[in-house]
Parts: C-alpha cells; sequence; structure tokens
C-alpha cells in the first residue's frame, strides 16, 4: 500500500473517530527538550508526578525498539460552562479545572489511540506501536510541538490555532516511516499576560515553569498545603486554569465539539460543604468519572476546607469543628483547625481550645496552635 495515500487515509480516519487535530513527527531524541529537564530538576521545579528517568522522557528508541514516528493527536474539551450555578452565603461552591468538566480525558484518548493502532495494524500487520497519554515517559507537549499540533506557549501549554490550549494531548509511538509534519512558530508576541496574573508566580519566565508553586499541581497533593498558597487557592479544588483563561489566544474558543466533555454543572462546581462529609463510595460514584478524581477525596477535601475558609462561611463552622475533633486523618483535622481560625467564630475558638488538648499529632497541633493565633491577632487589631 502507497504510505502516503494510508497517511492521507489515517488522517481522515482520525477525525471520524472524534480526534480533533492529528501531526506526524520524528522519533528521533529530544535533545533540546533534554536539557530544560536537566535544568528543571537541578532548580527543584518538578512536581514529581512525572517520568524521573530524562532518557526514557526524551529517547523514544527506549521506549519502542526501531521507533521512528510519532503520532501526535489533540483533543478540544469546553471551556464554557452553561448554566453554571452560583454560589451564595450559606452554599458556597467549589470549582474544578476545565480540564476536568467531563469524562477523564485519559480514557477518552487511550479509546481513540486504541481505534488508531487497530486501522493501522490492518493494514500494517508488521506495524510496531506504543500508546500513550499524560502518564506515559514522553513529554505529550514536546511530541505535540514537534508533530505540529501547536506551539509552545509561555505558559508552557500547547496552543493551536483552532482550539487555543484546551485541548488534550497524547501520542503513539510507531516503525512507520511516515511524512513528518513541520514544526508551528511561536505565536506568543511579547504579550506575558500568564506570566504577570499567575496567583502564585509559578510561571517563572516564559517557558519555565516551577511546578512546585503551580496551583494545578498543588491541588493535588495530599499533604498540608503550604501556608503561603492558603490564601490564593480560593474555591478551586483541582487543577488552576488562570493562565488559560487570560491568554488572548484562547477567547471566543468554546470548543463545544464533544458531548463526553460536556460539564455537569453540580460535579464541575458542586457545593462545598456536603464535600467534607462524603465517603469514599459516593465520592467514587458521583466524581470518579473525571479527571480530578485520580488521587481519591482527600486532596478535595482539604481544598473544599480552605475553599470555606477563603469566604469565612460561618455555616461551615459545626462540620469543621466535627473533622477537628473526629476525622482520623491528620491533614483534615490541621486544616479544619486552621479553617476555624480564618473563619473567627466563637464556637470555632472554644473547639480549638478542646482539640489542643487531645491533639496528638504535632503537624495537626501545629496547625490547631495557628488557628488560635488568628483570634489572638484579631484581639490586638
Amino acid at each position: 500500500m502507497n504510505l502516503d495515500q494510508f497517511q492521507k487515509d489515517l488522517v481522515a480516519y482520525a477525525s471520524e473517530i472524534g480526534i480533533d487535530k492529528i501531526g506526524f513527527a520524528s522519533a528521533e531524541p529530544f535533545y533540546n527538550l533534554r536539557h530544560r529537564l536537566i535544568r528543571q530538576q537541578q532548580l527543584n521545579y518538578q512536581s514529581g508526578f512525572e517520568e524521573p528517568d530524562i532518557d526514557k522522557r526524551t529517547r523514544p528508541a527506549l521506549l519502542l525498539d526501531e521507533a521512528v514516528s510519532i503520532i501526535a493527536i489533540a483533543i478540544a474539551y469546553p471551556s464554557k460552562m452553561k448554566d453554571a450555578p452560583q454560589g451564595v452565603k450559606g452554599a458556597r461552591r467549589g470549582i474544578f479545572s476545565r480540564s476536568s468538566w467531563g469524562k477523564d480525558y485519559h480514557a477518552a484518548l487511550r479509546e481513540r489511540l486504541t481505534l488508531l493502532e487497530a486501522f493501522i495494524a490492518a493494514h500494517y500487520p508488521d506495524a510496531r506501536m506504543r500508546s500513550m497519554v499524560d502518564t506515559g515517559e514522553l513529554s505529550d507537549r514536546a511530541v505535540a510541538e514537534r508533530a505540529g499540533i501547536g506551539w509552545s506557549a509561555k505558559n508552557t501549554s500547547i496552543i493551536t490555532p483552532e482550539f487555543g490550549s484546551y485541548v488534550y494531548l497524547g501520542e503513539m509511538i510507531t516503525n512507520i516511516p511516515f511524512r513528518f509534519d513541520e514544526a508551528m512558530e511561536d505565536q506568543c508576541g511579547d504579550c506575558r499576560l500568564c506570566i504577570d496574573v499567575c496567583p502564585t508566580g509559578a510561571i517563572v519566565e516564559g517557558g519555565q515553569l516551577n511546578a512546585q508553586r503551580c496551583i494545578s499541581f498543588l491541588t493535588q497533593t495530599k499533604g498540608f498545603l503550604p501556608d503561603e498558597f492558603r490564601t490564593v487557592i480560593g474555591n478551586r479544588l483541582y487543577g488552576c486554569d488562570t493562565c488559560q483563561t487570560v491568554c488572548p489566544k484562547n477567547k471566543r474558543k468554546a470548543n463545544e465539539i464533544h458531548p463526553e466533555f460536556k460539564p455537569d454543572p453540580e460535579i464541575a462546581k458542586p457545593l462545598l460543604e456536603p464535600l467534607l462529609t462524603i465517603s469514599n463510595r459516593e465520592f467514587k460514584s458521583k466524581f470518579g468519572y473525571v479527571s480530578g478524581s485520580w488521587r481519591g477525596k482527600k486532596p478535595i477535601q482539604r481544598n473544599a476546607i480552605l475553599a470555606l475558609a477563603h469566604f469565612k462561611e460561618e455555616s461551615a463552622v459545626p462540620v469543621l469543628i466535627e473533622l477537628l475533633l473526629k476525622d482520623d486523618r491528620p491533614v483534615i483535622r490541621g486544616t479544619a483547625a486552621w479553617a476555624l481560625g480564618k473563619i473567627g467564630t466563637e464556637e470555632g475558638l472554644q473547639a480549638l481550645k478542646q482539640a489542643q488538648h487531645t491533639e496528638q499529632d504535632e503537624e495537626a497541633l501545629a496547625e490547631i496552635q495557628k488557628g488560635l493565633a488568628f483570634f489572638a491577632e484579631e484581639l490586638k487589631g
């Protein structure tokens, strides 16, 4: 079979199965990326979620024998939510980032990549393939950039002309010598809005992200959130979209294309207080299909507590006291203590005084002291 024609047929098939962009790149090593990753490790900017072996991240041939090409795919996801519920006093709401509004993108992209693999195998029985999405060794963004899906923006996202940066990325390494697409020129220009408005200064400079300060990363951690970030997390439960929503290239990119990514407003913007007492079974049943649930309920609950503190929501005080005195997780007890101090009710103060005599965990006890300190500061003021 003529390879050029097959590549055209593959592109057409990709569109039929719901792939919005497809590109083809060389499987040569990613030398520039390697230098950036080494520098990232030296500066301790990595999140810890990524593959630690830089060779595996930058040398596709280590992942598939006889690797020649990489197929990059992108699927657009929506940036607008219709009929979004508004939080009010007594019924505050949190927010999941847009990338977690619908069906878990890992599953959605893997389904499409599996179909692509079957299509290729039907025409090239000797084809070797290895697909990955997000949690694979390769950098999805580096592959997408090389394959002409979009350009690597200053906020480190891939921006496509058609869908902005609201795209999920995946790739397939193969031994088929496809014709390669050209990389796209950077179109950010002098714009630095994403750098200037990042709530934590995580975007150190154009194309350089300190993941340790990125809210998207911080909301996925399971321990105590460092104090400096607690007041800027707002009502974010998972992820952060600030550097995307301010980007001029994302204006008017609604991307209402795939029904599976259409958000359920009660999932994407859930009430905060019910999250504090949700069981594991209920959490999995309600939120298990979205990507933001991958770390379990604990980070979401911790973030919900911080959001209630952000709102100074007094209606949450009784449940926060219950968590402070009875929850078996030190992070939840301690975060509840901090929140009670921020909210500042007399009921919360008495609960903190009680807890300081019974708490056995040193970190949780330190949070109780922080909570009590808020009351002391209030008296001084």
